[in-house]
């Protein structure tokens, strides 16, 4: 029985080729796409599920609250994790993290700078499941001046030798470590990567015991059959027992105090396996994930492969007056109705399977331009990952079954003695259905023009907008430290170079501010949270911010050693309208210390779009670890220069050099990829509905042959023929666009609701992209009823 069905179904297709092309092509092209994307969103779901234990580990965050600023951050204290295991019994184990930044590390001629290196305790290769490939995982982090490395990192300093036992010289104070094990590199679907694991007994940090010192990561796991929110209900005991004695130091105020005005410190939990996609912290190890993009591209996937079922379920129900007979003579001859349903499936069936077979080995040769286009790493290896043939399989069926079904019951709907006395060609004529699936397709399709376009125009006023620091022509030199008593040479060696125009020492570079801190305005002894660095004198002539009152640090001003510059938003919470007669106490060494304020910078971003700009101070210090260097010209002439006077002034240490407009750029990489891949997808389901309507208007312009004869006889034009034949599609194209609009409006309003700088919803996208279908179904159309407007009537009419 099988072999019949599909022996019809292969005679089927042989017989009706351009047809079967186009269904072919349709449903490979949407199966692939919905591969790809099943692919991408099965690793994004797939982040630290290769822990063992990873149902039972979590991170503790930090949620506080201080002169009306809610912070959520990763980071905690270094006593947090011992204080886990010690007061709360529902907790098995803990473990900690601290990042060491980008250090040197040296093995003889060797040395680069490296970054994603940390200290960790010395159960780290018991409470995660990172693979230890030499090594003792027990002791490899339990003693002073020891470290782990990973396998690429390994290689790359020793070679294809072991490392085992030798020596390695990590930081600026040129420790020497030795090296007692040797890790697999981490996959890549983990929240975090290491390059080097020091022992956390090498790790001055790790040893303090001040609570209210946040810059460790730390993770707990929870017993056998153990809720977390047992543990969370006992962090309160912690903050009394612990926070609330150093609030009181370091603050002057009792917890209580601090909680009646308004302030907030607590500790919140999140599960390992959602911390790629579902953290709510600032501050994580790596870049999350973004679940609104999982749904996104989840419903694109869906709505491609849809559009694929549609073409398939148009052109088989077009077709139905030519198969019309065929039901007829076989209902006459005694099948049974649920057997040629069973034909119509197993045709649609070969058609899945067909395409499904062509789609997998696109997924094959077109991987590497996917990971380029997504940014993953994505293997061969994965498209044999149980769950994606699993999603393969039910592709399959899905695809089959949902393009095949409609069809089948359609056709096999109709009364043999009808079809046979040719009564049922006139009930061919309604095209209800077709028309309503054909509106569906192009309202996909005019969505995700729209929504596309607004992204692209999110992204470009991202790049374009001005921040209000010039962030172009800016190089950045990192640990300045390594030249020694040879920094300030260096900085005049390197101001006569040519293109060189202003240089400026800071302890920060943006974006982000590496110290966040409480500030208290001199009016008050209200706490407040601002962001903090430190700047020489030209600064401001480096980045180009603007003043909106008072003035910039100046070698004029002797007395500005105890001033302080503040922006907007700093002087808004203060409640200072002008700079004069303004102080801020800036808490250094638990002690307040006055400074004045001498201008107030006008708000600049320093952080991300999708953060509104918070209060930032910015204090005097002629000498600091990075240097911002504003140049013109050819940058990589200025790269040279810089790096051939490094190498005179830094005895051979590694120079470290980024560009202040790449850094910004990295932000929002993951909203350019999201455009891109929007960009593709939307590309495809536009092609894949123009396929459909290429195909049903040839079709069409087929069945109504021997009209276009009769009018072209009675004196019609070619031009009045081609409208007739493409109005119908244009007028379910206007269609499409009203709920298309409506929806992408409401879409896109969420979307850039994440953002504090965002662009207004240009009206001309939506304009544009309803006259662009219209444009893209006319264009599709007009082939065909040129090509049946300048037939010979003759041909049509010889057999009338």
């Amino acid at each position: 029985m099988l072999k019949n069905y599909f022996t019809i179904a292969l005679r089927n297709i042989r017989k009706h080729k351009f047809f079967a092309a186009i269904n072919i092509l349709g449903m490979t092209i949407g199966i692939t796409a919905c591969l790809f994307i099943t692919l991408y969103i099965i690793n994004e779901f797939s982040y630290d599920r290769f822990h063992t234990n990873a149902d039972r580990i979590y991170q503790v965050g930090l949620h506080g609250k201080i002169g009306g600023q809610d912070v959520r951050v990763t980071n905690t204290c270094p006593p947090m994790a011992a204080a886990l295991v010690a007061d709360i019994p529902e907790v098995e184990s803990a473990t900690r993290l601290n990042s060491w930044g980008k250090p040197t590390l040296r093995n003889g001629d060797i040395a680069f700078d490296e970054d994603k290196v940390f200290a960790a305790d010395s159960n780290f290769f018991q409470f995660f499941s990172f693979k230890l490939i030499s090594g003792n995982s027990t002791t490899a982090l339990k003693d002073p001046n020891t470290v782990v490395l990973s396998e690429k990192i390994a290689k790359k300093y020793f070679g294809n030798e072991s490392p085992l036992e030798k020596q390695l010289i990590i930081g600026n104070d040129k420790k020497t470590y030795k090296v007692t094990g040797v890790a697999a590199d981490c996959p890549t679907n983990s929240h975090f990567i290491f390059n080097a694991l020091v022992s956390a007994a090498s790790d001055d940090d790790l040893k303090q015991n001040v609570w209210l010192n946040n810059g460790m990561f730390t993770y707990f796991m929870v017993k056998q059959n153990t809720s977390v929110t047992a543990v969370e209900n006992k962090f309160e005991n912690l903050v009394v027992k612990y926070i609330g004695p150093e609030i009181e130091k370091f603050m002057g105020t009792s917890l209580k105090q601090f909680r009646e005005a308004g302030g907030t410190y607590g500790y919140y939990t999140t599960k390992i396996t959602d911390i790629h996609l579902k953290s709510t912290s600032q501050g994580d190890l790596e870049p999350g994930g973004n679940m609104m993009y999982i749904y996104f591209f989840g419903g694109i996937g869906i709505f491609i492969i849809v559009i694929a079922c549609i073409n398939f379920m148009n052109l088989s129900t077009a077709q139905s007056a030519g198969r019309a007979k065929e039901v007829g003579l076989r209902k006459t001859l005694g099948s049974l109705r649920g057997q040629m349903i069973g034909q119509f499936l197993a045709e649609s069936m070969l058609y899945s399977l067909l395409s499904i077979l062509l789609a997998v080995l696109l997924c094959y040769l077109l991987l590497p331009m996917f990971n380029m286009l997504s940014g993953k790493e994505l293997a061969i290896g994965d498209l044999f990952n149980p769950r994606f043939v699993g999603g393969i399989v039910s592709l399959l069926f899905f695809v089959g079954l949902a393009a095949g079904s409609y069809p089948a019951f359609y056709l096999t709907s109709f009364s043999a003695v009808e079809v046979l006395k040719g009564k049922i060609r006139a009930g061919f004529k309604s095209k209800g259905i077709r028309s309503t699936l054909v509106v569906f397709q192009f309202f996909i399709s005019i969505f995700l023009i729209i929504f596309t376009s607004i992204v692209y125009d999110q992204i470009q006023f991202m790049q374009e907008q001005k921040m209000g620091i010039d962030k172009k022509n800016v190089m950045v030199l990192h640990n300045m430290r390594r030249l020694g008593t040879n920094k300030e040479a260096f900085r005049n060696a390197l101001a006569q170079q040519k293109g060189v125009l202003k240089i400026s020492f800071t302890n920060n570079t943006f974006p982000g501010v590496n110290n966040t801190t409480i500030v208290r305005s001199g009016r008050s002894e209200q706490d407040h949270i601002a962001g903090v660095y430190f700047a020489d004198f030209d600064h401001q002539d480096v980045l180009k911010f603007e003043m909106r009152d008072g003035r910039y640090f100046s070698k004029d001003f002797p007395s500005d050693s105890t001033a302080v510059v503040i922006n907007e938003a700093a002087a808004k919470e203060f409640g200072f309208e002008k700079a004069e007669g303004e102080e801020v106490l800036y808490n250094n060494d638990s002690v307040f210390h006055r400074f004045r304020v001498v201008g107030i910078v006008k708000d600049f971003n320093f952080e991300t779009f999708k953060d509104k700009v918070r209060p930032l101070c910015v204090f005097l210090r002629k000498n600091s670890n990075n240097m911002l260097i504003r140049y013109e010209g050819n940058a990589q002439a200025v790269v040279e220069n810089t790096t051939k006077l490094w190498k005179q002034y830094s005895n051979n240490e590694p120079i470290e050099y980024a560009f202040m407009d790449e850094d910004f750029d990295k932000l929002f990489r993951s909203e350019q990829r999201m455009g891109q891949i929007f960009g593709v997808f939307s590309g495809l389901a536009i092609f894949i509905a123009s396929l459909g309507l290429f195909a049903l208007a040839a079709f069409t312009a087929e069945q109504r042959t021997k009209e276009i004869g009769i009018r072209k006889v009675m004196g019609a034009s070619v031009a009045s023929l081609s409208l007739v034949l493409s109005k119908e599609f244009i007028v379910l194209v206007v269609i499409a666009f009203i709920p298309a609009a409506s929806i992408a409006w409401w879409v896109s309003h969420q979307w850039l609701g994440g953002f504090a700088f965002r662009i207004d919803i240009n009206p001309m996208i939506f304009i544009g992209a309803g006259v662009a279908a219209i444009l893209i179904a006319w264009l599709t159309v007009s082939y065909q009823s040129l090509k049946a407007a300048t037939a010979n009537p003759v041909n049509s009419l010889r057999y009338e």
